[in-house]
């Protein structure tokens, strides 16, 4: 239930949020101006990549509660989720390189946010190490079936 809650807040913030974030940067002044078009696109992007990492997993649940996720069908959902972590890490760096010029943002600020990217990027070293793991652990369920089929013949 909760992971359906998800898609529904990231769809509300895309119709409702973004448009309203558009209208506040264009009257917060010429400071703003700059960032205004860099900022909007990076928020779409991040949430188009939270999505495609939220549609990703649901269907690896879904394969979970089958019991087919020790299959090769899985690599794909994983490389995405892997590919949307990575990207919005990279959109986390690019707010940061947009923000840093000026003084319209502290250099505090800009810091958290090149530190958050950096947890983000993190994030998606894990799913790398999660996704080696499933490589294991599909070779494992494989030799698994091949040696159970070896048995069955000898029997």
């Amino acid at each position: 239930m909760g992971l359906a809650l998800v898609p529904a807040g990231s769809l509300f913030v895309q119709v409702v949020m973004v448009p309203l974030l558009a209208t506040d940067l264009e009257h917060a002044g010429p400071e703003a101006a700059g960032v205004r078009v860099p900022l909007l696109v990076m928020v779409v992007l991040g949430i188009m990549a939270v999505q495609a990492t939220l549609v990703c997993v649901w269907r690896l649940l879904t394969m979970v509660r089958r019991g087919t996720v020790f299959s090769h069908a899985a690599f794909c959902y994983v490389d995405i989720v892997f590919g949307a972590v990575a990207a919005a890490s990279l959109l986390m760096f690019a707010l940061a390189a947009a923000l840093a010029p000026g003084d319209a943002v502290a250099p505090g600020v800009v810091l958290l946010i090149c530190g958050a990217a950096a947890v983000i990027a993190g994030a998606a070293l894990i799913v790398l190490v999660l996704r080696m793991l499933l490589a294991q652990a599909v070779a494992r369920d494989v030799e698994a079936r091949h040696l159970r089929t070896e048995l069955d013949a000898v029997i």
